[in-house]
């Protein structure tokens, strides 16, 4: 692995380990806003709480835009059971089956944090002969929390927790010999480490940008709000760098950068990423172009609010997306130098 991928690697273990579902990212947000004041980096933090860093450029009429997102999937305490254990309802898209068995973490209004355990209802095969065939869904799944508390009352007074409380997924980052990255929440704290590494670099190599380009950390984009306001007017593209979706009929994978040319939302504008598959020849990068069946992006986000830009959207290739995601340092890499490329690119 090399410097730059192991740098990248080693602010991905800091961002997943960081709990931030949406609503509940400020830590994550603050964490980010610190890292780039210590290189050097102002940011100013907007009133939904996401980040927006600015770096001048030549050109200060046509505008660049980059978005990442550092808020995650995650759940919400929905009931207090009589028996003490919780109900709990989605943050963001997953299939109740990808997080069951999970270690998870209770986060109270008073700032206290508790741990437990998602789980079936009936989840002992001694007990429930049939465990296996039990419906997962949000009647069926319940968190048992780590502390000896027997009732609703218990839990209320004894915990502090309350209907409204935050659950984080516990990430569980891992780094193998051979370069993968497992984790939960790649999405999209694999691409926010890239867009991250990026702007480092730019600063402290004083490379200089042809067009004055905007960064945007998000907060809110699993929910499907993230980057969608505090756009400059002058901004012309705008680039979401989020994930590349891996799975049957997917050309995507672990190693490429990904470029996508259509998900849910429709097509990505065609000049933006002709130009991104376009560096990516010229400078023989890893890449795939694909398309996203269940998919939106930041970028997506901001053309249905009404934003007047070229977006498009490439990310690391990531496996089993909002679930047991894994992707490798290659693709990571080739994230990287494709945004350096582009970014000291003309706008076409």
């Amino acid at each position: 692995m090399n410097l730059e991928g192991r740098m990248i690697v080693e602010t991905i273990e800091q961002l997943v380990k960081i709990p931030s579902p949406s609503g509940h990212t400020d830590e994550a947000i603050d964490f980010c806003r610190n890292l780039l004041r210590a290189r050097g980096i102002d940011t100013v933090k907007t009133n939904k709480g996401a980040l927006l860093a600015t770096m001048q450029g030549k050109d200060s009429l046509k505008h660049r835009f980059l978005t990442a997102h550092v808020d995650t999937l995650g759940a919400m305490v929905k009931e207090i059971k009589e028996n003490g254990k919780l109900r709990i309802s989605k943050i963001g898209d997953f299939a109740w089956n990808s997080i069951e068995g999970e270690y998870c973490n209770i986060h109270t209004m008073d700032g206290e944090s508790w741990t437990g355990t998602i789980l079936m209802e009936q989840a002992s095969v001694h007990v429930h002969d049939q465990a296996e065939k039990g419906k997962r869904d949000e009647e069926h799944i319940e968190v048992r929390i780590d502390a000896k508390v027997k009732s609703k009352q218990e839990v209320q007074q004894r915990l502090g927790i309350q209907v409204g409380d935050f659950v984080s997924f516990e990430p569980r980052f891992e780094v193998t010999e051979e370069g993968f990255v497992k984790s939960r929440h790649l999405d999209d704290k694999a691409g926010l480490a890239v867009l991250l590494h990026l702007m480092d670099k730019i600063h402290m190599d004083g490379i200089e940008l042809p067009h004055t380009t905007h960064f945007y950390i998000s907060n809110n984009e699993e929910i499907g709000y993230g980057g969608n306001a505090s756009i400059p007017s002058q901004t012309v593209e705008y680039l979401a760098v989020d994930i590349g979706a891996i799975g049957e009929g997917q050309t995507s994978t672990e190693y490429d950068v990904s470029i996508c040319a259509k998900d849910t939302s429709g097509p990505y504008h065609f000049q933006l990423r002709k130009h991104l598959v376009d560096l990516a020849r010229q400078y023989r990068l890893g890449h795939q172009v694909d398309v996203y069946p269940f998919y939106s992006s930041d970028a997506s986000s901001a053309v249905f609010a009404g934003s007047d830009v070229r977006h498009g959207l490439i990310g690391p290739g990531i496996d089993a997306s909002n679930s047991f995601e894994r992707t490798h340092v290659d693709s990571l890499v080739n994230t990287l130098k494709l945004l350096k490329h582009y970014l000291q690119s003309e706008i076409v």
